[in-house]
């Protein structure tokens, strides 16, 4: 097995174990396993070439059984007969650190040592698979070991673990069933709306023909995703394939774990991720971000053209929160009703208490919710929608309707809606003359009166000669009535209960007869008026589900085809976004359960989630940023919930997503043994929040250009609107937990000045300011939060952040050497030469790669174009350089 290869760099003769094996499961190394180390010499590390120098074979048993696990192994030609000089093989065990006599390679400058560097092998691997809390969701790790000295020359072992996360997959294929469930409840509402005049019926088909196309195609990526097995990321080369839009690119985790002498254990957690943007989709456009500012501003024109309402976002938000909030609070309110009755059944005064009071909390709050303007507007809107609608203004004779139809036709041009004039829409004012006007596009007046002036019946809201505007107000109260009177029945049972326990001798046998009857007659007392107020939230319910039906189908009917695109390329976003956060959120979790402090912070506050962009402001980098900045943003629509596993099976311990599109829990379950540990409210199932927060500082040659001819406000925008949020977010940790539940550092900067700092690196004009980037990170450690780094692909950018965050992180925090950083930072970031391993060196094959510098004679030709002199020079470069190389 060709495991080793090593790089003789001869400008200083030092020559690193630079990598090495890792045994997978499927094949488990044995005492009987042949290693086979090959040693190169190589002579122009930038070009990959290098020359065969020997090798050399060992068995693990070998290993194993020499004295202090090290093998001494002469190198040979390929003939086998010449040596090519002494390789020096030690088995590395994590937490056993020798503080002398350090294994060492003898080079050509005695006064130099080196660490022996090499990549664990499965004794140095945490068996992932079977452990509870990492093999539902972290597989395929690869692990590399190195030993660095300290500044007291001491020496450090420092081991990097990269894993897979199978959330890549299993989180998009359950949001996309979820937002299959969503759009086919909103179908399934629309129809439900009833018969409505010809105009809102034709723009109820077309809304319906969308959502059957989106409902079609999701069903088609989500059936593609199940026929995928064994993988668990989504490569780069794949990013602009349809089948895997809503798969994240290159999620990763990556631990680096340090043991120090005389120190407790140290490890520090990165998530990376390809930028989560619609690849498929194109940034031709532009991103989410300009895409939905233009759509907003051009949304009202498109209601004029399809006359019908506009209803700014806020108001759209609401309706759906209505929708959300009443489909989760009816059916609980049902099932406290139903304890109420079952206590009072037992004739139990505390259950009975217990549960009047939840049941009044979820009323309470159920009425709240309703008490709002927009579902009493909606409902007018609706009415003056249906086949028929007269307004109360209207006294209509034979001879007035001809007139009053004329000058319907008169106005088509000007009214549209029955709360057309509005401002950002609130609806909230009378219907006037023009609100027939939506029943009758076209001229069509369906519904016919009789002598009597009665109405055609529908199965929806009952129509009216004259809309009583106070009816809903009326409903929703009766609610509330409803419940009193229930809470006073409570009141009167318990205190004629009370009564009756008082001891009365010469009534004892009547007492004996009633309480006897008790169990009964509470229950039957009780009974008529809780199904009163069932039968009232019901009422409610059905009334307000078609009031905010009906925005959302004017939301709609405004946004063909826009709208429905632009949810799409949201939905994608979103799900890769939130397969990163999920796979953050476990991993943090994971490493926090023995920390109280951590738990306390987590339950009362939440965590902040950093993420750390490295995207230019460039070309079509520009789109992917305005699509990460949404994406991200939206993400404050998750929370999540620890949950208790059913059983210990891996299966069952897989994180779980429900919800809808405005708001989306994710349930972590945890090993029942592990579960009883947590505090009593995580128990219990407390929302926990995560607050995400991006910095964009782009770092490659495009940026150049960006910066000296092009526009970088968004990327200042994004950084002075995250660096708020994160100022919030540490004001409110402040307040709620004590400082000394956060982590210690060695670094004892103040947070406050950290802030302070960034502050004022957000707003300083300065090119690639890396500082903001490097200073949101320390904050985010500081904070118990999670870090994610970002770029196009997770690839070149993305490695060398990393891997420079690594290095800085073992001298600041652990006093690495100043003479090893750089050899730290070089090993890190080491690569195979040639051969079948090369491929391990990808991150798409599962470990961190190196960046591959482009060809320096290769000058990007915008600057070029500036001058006719720069492109001379450049031709001139470029002949020698070439020259110089092919010589």
């Amino acid at each position: 097995m060709d495991c080793f290869r090593l790089h003789k760099n001869r400008a200083n003769k030092d020559p690193l174990f630079l990598t090495g094996v890792t045994f997978p499961s499927e094949y488990p190394a044995s005492p009987e396993t042949l290693v086979k180390l090959t040693v190169y010499d190589a002579k122009d590390k930038s070009q990959e070439s290098s020359s065969f120098l020997g090798s050399a074979t060992f068995s693990v048993g070998d290993l194993l059984r020499a004295k202090d696990e090290r093998l001494t192994l002469s190198l040979r030609s390929s003939d086998g007969v010449c040596a090519a000089g002494t390789v020096v093989v030690s088995r590395l065990k994590m937490g056993e650190m020798e503080e002398v006599d350090v294994d060492h390679i003898t080079t050509d400058i005695p006064s130099q040592k080196c660490p022996l560097v090499c990549e664990s092998a499965s004794h140095a691997c945490i068996d992932r698979e079977n452990n509870p809390l990492t093999g539902p969701v972290f597989k395929n790790p690869i692990c590399k070991v190195y030993r660095f000295q300290t500044m007291d020359s001491k020496w450090m072992l420092v081991r990097e673990q990269m894993e897979e996360c199978t959330l890549s997959f299993s989180i998009p294929k359950q949001l996309l069933s979820l937002y299959i469930q969503e759009d086919m409840s909103r179908v399934q509402d629309l129809r439900d709306l009833g018969e409505l005049s010809p105009h809102w019926d034709n723009l109820r088909k077309e809304v319906m023909t969308r959502y059957g196309g989106i409902i079609s195609s999701y069903q088609e990526t989500l059936a593609e995703l199940d026929k995928i097995t064994g993988r668990s990321f989504k490569p780069s080369c794949c990013k602009a394939q349809k089948s895997l839009e809503f798969i994240p690119i290159n999620l990763h985790t990556q631990r680096m774990r340090v043991t120090c002498p005389r120190k407790t254990d140290a490890f520090y957690d990165i998530v990376t991720v390809g930028a989560p943007a619609a690849h498929f989709q194109g940034f031709k456009c532009g991103g989410l971000q300009r895409l939905l500012s233009r759509y907003e501003a051009e949304k009202k024109s498109f209601s004029t053209a399809y006359q019908c309402i506009y209803y700014s976002p806020e108001h759209t938000a609401k309706a759906q929160e209505v929708l959300s909030t009443v489909s989760l609070l009816q059916p609980l309110i049902t099932s406290l009703a139903d304890q109420l009755l079952q206590a009072a059944q037992e004739h139990s005064s505390t259950g009975l208490k217990d549960a009047l009071k939840n049941l009044s909390d979820k009323t309470e709050q159920f009425v709240h919710t309703l008490k709002d303007e927009l579902v009493k507007s909606a409902l007018l809107a609706l009415h003056a929608a249906q086949p028929g609608y007269v307004s109360k203004n209207q006294k209509q004779t034979p001879v007035q309707a001809g007139q009053h139809q004329g000058h319907i036709h008169q106005r088509t041009d000007q009214n549209q809606s029955p709360v057309q004039g509005l401002p950002g829409h609130s609806p909230a004012s009378s219907i006037t003359e023009s609100t027939v006007m939506c029943n009758n596009v076209e001229g069509s007046q369906t519904t016919t009166r009789g002598e009597g002036g009665t109405l055609k019946h529908q199965d929806s809201i009952p129509h009216h000669k004259e809309y009583d505007e106070e009816e809903w107000d009326r409903v929703w109260a009766n609610v509330a009535k409803c419940l009193n009177c229930v809470i006073a029945m409570v009141d009167k049972l318990q205190e004629e209960d009370n009564s009756k326990q008082e001891p009365v001798p010469e009534q004892q046998q009547l007492a004996d007869v009633i309480t006897s009857h008790n169990p009964g007659d509470w229950r039957e007392q009780l009974c008529p008026l809780v199904t009163r107020l069932k039968e009232c939230v019901m009422e409610v319910v059905e009334k307000a589900k078609k009031a905010m039906t009906f925005v959302l189908l004017q939301e709609a009917a405004c946004s063909i085809p826009q709208g429905f695109l632009l949810q799409q390329r949201r939905d994608v976003v979103f799900s890769q976004a939130l397969a990163a956060l999920a796979c953050g959120f476990v991993m943090r979790l994971y490493a926090g359960m023995q920390d109280k402090g951590f738990l306390r912070q987590l339950h009362l506050v939440g965590l902040i989630a950093q993420f750390e962009s490295l995207l230019s402001t460039y070309s079509e980098e520009i789109g992917m940023l305005e699509d990460m900045e949404v994406g991200i943003s939206d993400l404050q629509r998750v929370a999540f919930k620890i949950t208790e596993a059913k059983t210990d099976d891996l299966s069952d311990l897989q994180p779980l997503v429900c919800g809808r599109r405005d708001h989306f829990t994710v349930e972590v379950p945890l090993p029942r043994p592990v579960f009883q540990t947590l505090p009593e409210e995580i128990k219990e199932g407390k929302p926990l929040r995560v607050f995400p927060v991006l910095f964009n500082v782009g770092i490659n040659e495009q940026q150049t250009i960006a910066e000296r001819f092009g526009d970088i406000s968004l990327q200042e925008r994004i950084n002075q609107k995250n660096f708020e949020m994160l100022e919030a977010y540490y004001k409110s940790l402040s307040e709620k937990v004590p400082l000394e539940c956060l982590p210690c550092f060695q670094t004892q900067t103040d947070i406050k000045e950290l802030l302070e700092t960034l502050g004022q690196n957000v707003v300083t004009k300065k090119r690639k300011n890396v500082e903001i980037l490097w200073i949101a990170g320390t904050i985010c450690r500081r904070l118990n939060g999670i870090r994610f780094t970002s770029c196009k692909s997770a690839k070149d950018r993305t490695s060398m952040s990393v891997t420079l965050e690594q290095c800085a992180i073992l001298r600041d925090e652990h006093q690495l050497s100043k003479d090893f950083f750089i050899r730290a930072l070089d090993c890190m970031r080491s690569r195979l030469t040639q051969g079948d391993l090369g491929q391990w060196e990808d991150p798409e094959a599962g470990a961190v790669t190196e960046n591959k510098p482009a060809s320096r004679h290769f000058y990007p030709i915008a600057l070029l174009l500036v001058s006719s002199h720069l492109l001379v020079v450049w031709l001139i470069l470029s002949l020698v350089f070439l020259l110089a190389k092919y010589q």
